[in-house]
């Protein structure tokens, strides 16, 4: 059974359409890249699926569950977790402060720091009091991974982690995907315009045009060169 379900949904920023019957499946144990170009509705979409933008049409689903009318706090309580463009750590509390924000979405008895979390990230565990302001580019990127996995997600959503990230923490992040897939406990979708670093780590992709998906399929069936069209600008 899926765990995220997004069926024919379109979205409109006042008269302006976004997302035109769009769908999209996530499973548990797998990774769902969503690729295109800038502004071709991948964020819209993730905003659809967490509540930050409310659909014209269609239906989302989680663990065949309606979420469409949820508003996005009780879709965090349900178990997605959501890595936005841009980070937005809060750069005047320390790395532990911020990762604790997570907890906002937990019952009391599970409002701990996960030891996955360090992990997967040691230098989170190394720059505890530091403020998030004062951690590299790179290094946020890993904090704002964490402080969705104290969560307990059981959908990470991870939108362009590696925009503007150094290559060996692109590498360390890729590694925490896959480690995350391997564990099997939740479902990832992964908005990426860096075509390698999706390729590698997806089992299923959609490719996003103008609001609407053209491409999709399993990794097997990926003919490079169609995908790659769509991510030329």
């Amino acid at each position: 059974m899926a765990q995220l379900d997004v069926i024919s949904i379109d979205l409109f920023y006042g008269a302006a359409q976004a997302l035109r019957d769009v769908s999209l499946t996530a499973e548990l144990g797998k990774v769902t890249a969503v690729l295109g170009r800038n502004g071709v509705g991948k964020t819209s979409l993730m905003r659809a699926i967490t509540g930050q933008h409310t659909v014209a049409a269609g239906d989302i689903r989680l663990a065949d569950q309606s979420i469409t009318s949820m508003p996005s706090y009780e879709r965090a309580r349900l178990g997605i977790g959501f890595v936005p463009q841009g980070r937005e750590i809060f750069p005047l509390l320390t790395v532990k402060e911020n990762l604790e924000t997570g907890f906002a979405a937990l019952p009391r008895a599970q409002q701990t720091v996960p030891d996955l979390v360090f992990e997967l990230f040691p230098v989170l565990a190394d720059m505890k009091q530091r403020r998030g302001g004062d951690l590299s580019g790179g290094q946020q990127q890993q904090l704002a991974i964490g402080r969705a996995l104290v969560m307990r997600p059981k959908l990470l959503i991870l939108d362009e982690p590696t925009e503007g990230i150094q290559p060996s923490v692109i590498k360390d992040i890729g590694r925490a995907i896959s480690l995350l897939r391997e564990q099997g406990e939740m479902a990832i979708v992964l908005v990426e315009q860096y075509f390698d670093f999706a390729r590698d780590l997806c089992d299923t992709y959609a490719v996003m045009d103008r609001g609407q998906i053209v491409l999709s399929g399993d990794k097997a069936t990926m003919i490079e060169a169609d995908v790659r069209k769509h991510l030329s600008v």
